[in-house]
């Protein structure tokens, strides 16, 4: 049982490796347009809310403070360990500090896992998908500006993310009304649409997270819209599904071909470091943070907290930043190499032994 984004991550490499030209170059924000606000509206369409509710207290501290510590931990270590600059250290943090276990979570449906598990894997992945990509802006805001620090980077944070919230909420409740007015399916499918990729234009018009917006949109067609209209959730999820598979498709292999394979061999090393800090800095506010919530193991037991490390992976959110940054001479060529080689042994690792880490755990039978 191979989860298929691990599928798509050794594709991209096979992609890397094929002789020829070169695909043409893809510009960042066409990357981020493209792929990002399809990816995260889909994950929040497929939220379970109610479970979700009763999770809110871990999953609001994994995705804000857990988020904060993983890209200070991470920016921290590769710049005393690695030599990275501290600007440049704390971009591959933020590119790393959103999870993405979309293959994880499709598993434990297949195991009948429990619920409350799922809905912290999943409502973890998608608000520090906002979050995530709220610091990205912020960290790379002040790298371009020229003069990277911390304070302007909090006060781009809270500036982007507050506005790209508003943002989101107010175009999510216009989508509701939309799709209530669609006289058919497809109406109601486009309504999603414009939805997703409206709110991350509009949150990008005022220079707000488009992210934010986008996941704060989707929270609110998966409370208010999608149980109405022709399409009742199912052929709405399915078409989201789908679309995802095939957004995540062509982003591996724009990313297999812009980043290809025989780049990562010089940086192995400084790849295979970053995926061991990425690992310890995973176990941090995994077991720092639930541990100070609920020490003695109640609401969230030791099994899903182990498995909750091991199903931190990272995916195609992160390959799009990466990417994004990749022709950006203000920051350094590095980041966005290893980034994307740290993803792929996410992918490879994580990916390839979830299953049979999930059964060692025995979490099918987990209460």
């Amino acid at each position: 049982m191979v989860p298929y984004p691990v599928v798509l991550a050794a594709a991209g490499i096979v992609v890397g490796l094929l002789p020829g030209e070169q695909l043409p170059h893809v510009g960042a924000g066409v990357i981020l347009l493209a792929f990002v606000p399809g990816l995260v509206f889909e994950a929040a369409l497929t939220l379970d809310l109610p479970e979700l509710r009763r999770r809110l207290v871990p999953v609001g501290l994994l995705a804000t403070v857990g988020v904060a510590l993983t890209v200070l931990l991470i920016g921290t270590l590769t710049h005393w360990l690695l030599g990275f600059s501290w600007a440049a250290g704390m971009l591959l943090g933020s590119i790393l500090a959103a999870t993405d276990p979309i293959a994880v979570v499709t598993l434990l449906r297949q195991i009948k896992a429990p619920a409350g598990l799922a809905a912290i894997l999943e409502g973890e992945s998608l608000f520090n998908d906002g979050t995530g990509v709220a610091v990205f802006s912020a960290v790379l805001a002040t790298i371009l500006a020229g003069q990277p620090s911390f304070g302007d980077a909090t006060v781009r944070f809270l500036e982007i993310g507050v506005g790209g919230a508003v943002i989101g909420v107010g175009v999510g409740f216009l989508g509701v009304a939309l799709m209530r007015a669609a006289e058919d399916a497809p109406l109601e499918i486009l309504a999603t649409l414009v939805i997703a990729y409206g709110s991350y234009l509009a949150a990008d018009i005022i220079h707000a997270s488009g992210i934010v917006a986008v996941v704060a949109a989707g929270v609110v067609i998966a409370r208010y819209g999608s149980s109405t209209g022709k399409l009742h959730g199912t052929q709405l999820l399915g078409f989201w599904n789908l679309l995802a598979f095939v957004l995540n498709a062509i982003l591996f292999i724009l990313v297999g071909a812009a980043l290809p394979a025989s780049k990562l061999l010089p940086v192995a090393g400084l790849v295979l470091a970053t995926f061991a800090i990425m690992l310890v800095t995973r176990a941090v506010p995994v077991y720092g943070l639930l541990g100070g919530l609920d020490w003695r193991a109640r609401a969230v037991p030791w099994r899903w907290r182990h498995l909750t490390l091991w199903a931190g992976l990272r995916g195609a959110l992160s390959v799009a930043l990466a990417l994004s940054v990749a022709d950006l001479t203000q920051v350094d060529k590095r980041v966005s190499i290893v980034a994307y080689g740290v993803v792929l042994l996410s992918l490879l690792v994580q990916g390839g032994l979830i299953a049979a880490v999930a059964k060692v755990l025995r979490i099918e039978r987990a209460a």
